[in-house]
């Protein structure tokens, strides 16, 4: 029924703006984000997963730090343990000089002052390896330190770093200034060198531990990356289809309105 009062045209037309015009809105969101879920209305559902997955990914990324982190420390103890064979490689050289027949006793001094700083110097490894001011050979850190490598709590890897000092390898008390005093120390020496190569090997575990630990964290969080995608990230071309339709439907309200808003007016003239 034609009225002039209510121009119920007009009220259809604007509430069918109104529809249009948050639909035009909510497209040129999602596409300007690059999200399909602008706000929890979106999809909640959606939007408590992909929270969740984010802050996996975060934590993994962390995790990553971390393994990264473990590696050099090992590396750097490795590099020390090294060199400490290389000491005892040295020494048990000079225990083997010492210990033949055909060194005469005033070169057993001069050897026997070699075997000390020798000595000496594996303290100062032991104690100058160091990873952010820690020292790793001493025994005083990293003895069954956890490092976390995943999402979870329960996700973690053990350092264990053994005591590589001279006491602890038992040769500081080793003297080669005598023939019997070098035979004896050749045995304590292999032992020694034994002890330090168990020590690498060890090592050795551990970094190849966190290395394939490393490959798992990366592709645990490529794989998330994807899942959150799928659930968050806007179909570009869906989207665009939609504010395509939205715009024209806001153009089609708008003239609908304009329409509405001169019933009114053509209605006055029957009353001419």
């Amino acid at each position: 029924m034609p009225a002039i009062s209510t121009n119920i045209a007009a009220n259809a037309a604007v509430n069918y703006l109104n529809i249009n015009s948050a639909q035009q809105t909510s497209a040129l969101s999602k596409l300007s984000s690059g999200s399909r879920i602008v706000s929890a209305s979106d999809d909640a559902a959606g939007l408590a997963i992909s929270t969740r997955i984010s802050s996996d990914i975060t934590t993994l990324q962390q995790a990553a730090t971390n393994a990264a982190q473990a590696t050099a420390i090992l590396q750097t103890a490795d590099g020390g343990a090294s060199n400490i064979s290389d000491i005892l490689a040295r020494m048990k050289s000079l225990a083997s000089e010492s210990a033949s027949g055909t060194t005469v006793q005033s070169s057993r001094a001069y050897i026997q002052a070699e075997f000390a700083n020798l000595n000496t110097e594996i303290d100062n490894i032991a104690k100058g390896t160091r990873y952010s001011g820690q020292p790793l050979l001493d025994g005083s850190t990293f003895t069954g330190v956890s490092v976390l490598v995943g999402s979870a709590g329960s996700d973690t890897i053990s350092i264990s770093l053994s005591s590589l000092t001279s006491t602890t390898l038992a040769v500081n008390t080793l003297s080669v200034g005598t023939q019997t005093g070098a035979t004896a120390a050749l045995s304590s020496l292999d032992s020694a060198i034994d002890t330090v190569s168990n020590a690498r090997a060890i090592i050795g575990a551990q970094e190849s531990q966190f290395n394939f630990s490393a490959s798992s964290i990366q592709t645990q969080t490529q794989n998330l990356h994807a899942a959150n995608s799928a659930i968050k990230d806007v179909d570009i071309a869906a989207e665009q289809a939609a504010l395509s339709s939205a715009q024209v439907k806001v153009q089609a309200a708008v003239a609908a309105e304009t329409s509405a808003n001169q019933m009114p007016q053509a209605l006055l003239k029957l009353l001419g």
